[in-house]
This record gives structure tokens, sequence and C-alpha cells, in this order.
């Protein structure tokens, strides 16, 4: 018995403990599948810095995309009203003129895309329609405001010794108008307005407007000088022997001339007409100014007769346009907030839609006294005098002039117009008469108490009873216990 024991307490087969079978390496689903082992774990630092970063990145843009819409579609809102209202077969919808420009240092597609972008979706929903000047260079849009303005001289009976009436040549405009007056179709009775993109372009619109209004309708006289005739190079033939074939040249003459040219291959002389290519468009020429831009020669001016007591009214929208790559946090930074740049645009473009509070432009006088402040003396009499008055015109939009390209400021060295950098003069007689478009406090304040009502502004909640057809029935269901309050009985 001993020995059994001591053999079977030997045996170390007998007395192991069952091996368990291996783990699986991984889910056996995800296995099967065929797909890799996925690990939940922390990700590491670098991951952690990567998503950290660009999820903060997309979550404000995504954030100030949404509520830049829906500050735009309040304003929308506002004046939506005005495109369901009734208008007769032959009557033309209200009509602006909108005044664009291209960006000191960059192109006219820039101005067109913060049109597209800010400007037309409340136009559209107040059913508006519009005429559009566009500048491609510096003082295009002058140009285009003035002769618009002399145009309108001419149609109320002015006339200009230069050129006559009869001469000048009938513009696809006016066909369109006396089409559109034979046919019995009216303008709209509402009151026109202006509408300005950007402080380069309102700089222009003030030189316009006292050009057109101040300035003669005769072109200003040519001071450039005529261009020398080129002569008649003795290479060539004449005109009247190139008609007639024969060639009055010394060179053709000359036996020894001809006998070289005749060993040359007629081909040669057929490249150079070959290598010509097609001549491209000229540019439109830029009108020059009818009249110098100092006080001086506006005050010397004479008013026209058929100048309006009030200019149209105007509106000046923001339009931030910033350069260069050293300014890249400040591009950053502004492309973030769009909302707020949107909210502005909409409200000044939607009191231009509505035209219902028209204000005059205010000017602050500087006044001196002459009094001596050391005087003791109480009979002393003290005079005031006027030193100079700051339109506010000149102050609109200025803090816009630091973002401008440095090619603004450089000195004028090839004699072209500079508007941009020459300080805005205004005279008088036009900054009394100009108006702008301003927002009422009643719009102002329903913008604000519809906020809550707006179809953007509804929480994702409301938003899913509508698409299920229950935003008439407030009963809560059973599946909203938890996400809202039950109203107590």
């Amino acid at each position: 018995m001993a020995e059994q024991s001591h053999v079977g307490a030997g045996d170390p087969a007998k007395n192991a403990l069952p091996v368990s079978p291996p783990k699986p390496n991984g889910n056996p689903v995800f296995r099967m599948m065929g797909l890799p082992n996925f690990r939940f774990k922390l990700p590491s630092r670098n991951w952690l810095i990567f998503l950290s970063v660009t999820g903060s990145f997309t979550t404000a843009v995504l954030y100030d995309r949404y509520h830049k819409q829906r500050n735009q579609q309040r304003w929308c809102n506002l004046v939506s009203h005005i495109a369901q209202e009734p208008l007769p077969p032959k009557r033309m919808p209200r009509r602006i003129t909108i005044f664009l420009s291209a960006p000191p240092g960059d192109s006219l597609r820039a101005a067109r895309e913060h049109f597209h972008e800010y400007v037309k979706p409340v136009l559209v929903a107040g059913a508006m329609d519009w005429d559009v000047i566009e500048g491609r260079r510096e003082g295009d849009v002058r140009a285009g405001l003035a002769e618009k303005i002399r145009k309108r001289r001419r149609k109320e009976g002015e006339k200009a010794t230069a050129v006559d009436a009869s001469e000048r040549p009938e513009e696809k405009d006016d066909l369109v108008q006396e089409f559109r007056d034979t046919i019995g179709i009216t303008e709209s009775e509402g009151v026109q307005g202006d509408l300005i993109l950007g402080r380069h372009t309102w700089k222009e619109y003030v030189r316009g407007l006292h050009e057109g209004w101040l300035g003669p309708l005769d072109p200003p006289p040519d001071t450039t000088p005529p261009e020398n005739t080129p002569k008649p190079s003795t290479d060539q033939p004449a005109l009247e022997d190139a008609a007639s074939g024969t060639n009055s040249s010394p060179e053709a003459n000359d036996p020894s001339i001809q006998d070289s040219d005749s060993d040359t291959p007629p081909e040669v002389s057929e490249k150079p007409k070959e290598e010509k290519k097609e001549e491209k468009p000229k540019k439109p020429v830029q009108n020059p100014p009818y009249i110098p831009p100092t006080i001086n020669e506006y005050n010397s001016a004479r008013l026209p007769p058929s100048v309006p007591e009030t200019l149209p009214p105007c509106t000046v929208l923001p339009s931030p346009h910033l350069l260069g790559f050293l300014n890249t946090p400040i591009r950053i930074y502004r492309f973030l907030n769009r909302r707020y740049l949107a909210d502005e645009t909409g409200r000044e473009v939607a009191a231009l839609v509505l035209a219902s509070h028209i204000q005059a432009w205010t000017t602050r006088e500087s006044f001196a006294s002459s009094a001596d402040p050391d005087a003791s003396s109480s009979t002393t009499t003290t005079a005031i005098v006027q030193l100079e008055g700051d339109w506010e015109q000149q102050g609109v939009l200025q803090e816009e002039e630091r973002d401008w390209h440095k090619s603004v400021w450089k000195t004028n060295e090839d004699e072209r117009e500079r508007i941009l950098k020459n300080p805005m003069v205004i005279d008088p007689r036009i900054g009394e008469r100009m108006r702008r478009f301003e927002i009422g406090t009643d719009e102002y304040e329903r913008v604000k108490s519809d906020e809550g009502r707006d179809p953007a502004a509804k929480s994702l909640l409301d938003r899913v009873r509508e698409m299920v057809g229950w935003e008439e029935d407030r009963t809560v269901k059973g599946w909203e216990h938890g996400f809202v309050e039950v109203e107590s009985a």
C-alpha cells in the first residue's frame, strides 16, 4: 500500500490541473468577418493634438456658418412680404443701382462674390430689380456715375456746346426705354436708391456725384499732343504703286538688287504674314474727369437748374478685404466671425428694401474762440470763428483704408487718376442733398422679437415634430419623456 501511494504521488501527469483552452485573439465576430482586431484605447499624444485642433476649427466653422445663415434669414423674412404684394402687369418692379469696383490690389471677382454671398439673398427676398455699374480699374465707377448724371441733365433740357444732341449716337438703353414708353410700361413709384459696396467704391461714388452735377456737359479739351503720323517707308512701295502693280522705289530700278531678290524663295516673304496674330479688342477708354476735385473748383462751379432738392438715397455696405501672408491670423479671425458681417450687411440691405426711414447726412463743424483766456475783464467780447466742416460722408467705413494694398499709397508715377489716395472733398450744395437709408426701430424690434419664432432657430426636437406631422398635437409622446418637461394640469 505504501508503494502504491508513493507511486501515485510521484506521477506528475495525474496530479496536474486541467489546462484551460487559449483565449481567442480579439472578437470572434470580427475575426470571422475578416476585420482586423480593434482595440479600444486612448489615442496617442500626437493624435490627440491633431484631433483637438481639427475638431475645434471644424466646430468653429460650422457654428459660424449656422449663425450666419440664421442672421441672414431673419432679414430675408423681414422683407419677404414685399414679394407677395401684387404688381400691375405694365409696371416695372422697384429698381436700384448697385456700384461695385475691384478692391485695391485684387480683381473684380472678389467684389462679385461678396455681393452674391451677403447682399443678393436679401434683395431677392424683397423682389428687387437692379442695375450694376462695375469698375475694374480705379475711376471706372466715377466715370460711369458722372456720365449717367450728365445723360439725365441732357434729358432735362440742358444743351452741350461741343456735341449736339442730334450728333450723339443713340444708346441701347434709350431704345429699350423708348419701346417701354410705346407699349405703356411705367416705372415703379417707389423710392429709388443706390447701393455702394466698400469704402473704395464710396469715394468714387462721391467723386462721380460732384462731377456729374457740378461739372460741364462738354468733355474737357484733349491735352495730349497729337501723335505724329509716320512717314511712308522707302522699303515698301507707295499705296498708288501697290494698287497699280508698279514699284517706284529706287531698288526696283537696280538690277543687282532684283537678282538678289529673285534668288530668295517666295515662301520666305510670306512667313511674316502667317505669323501675325489676331488683334485683341481694345479696352474701353475711361472718360477723363470733367472738373478737378478741389474745393475751389467746386465752389466756382454753377449748380444746374435740373438738380433735385434731394438726391437719391444710398446705402454703404462694408467690404473688408485684407491681403498678405503676414495678415493670415487676422484673416482667419474674420473668416470665423462672418456671422456679424452677415448681420450688419443684412440690416443695411433690409433698410434699403423697406425704404421706410430716410435720413440726411450730418456735418460736424469745429469752432474756435478769439477771446483771451487770461483776460480778467468781464467786458471782453468773445468772437466765434468757424474753422471747417467735417461731413459725415467723409468718415464712412474709414477703417477699411488700413487694409488697402500698399500700391494705393504710392506716388503717381504713371500720371493716372488716383481717387483712393486723395482725401474726399464734399461741396456743401451736394452734401446737404445727399440722403441715406436707415432701419427703423420698429422693424429692428420686430426682427429681435421674431428671433424665437424663426424656423432656423427651432430646436431639433421641434423640427422632428414637424417632419413627422406632430407640430399641431402638443401632447407629450412616450419617447419624449426625459427631453421635455411635462406641463402640470
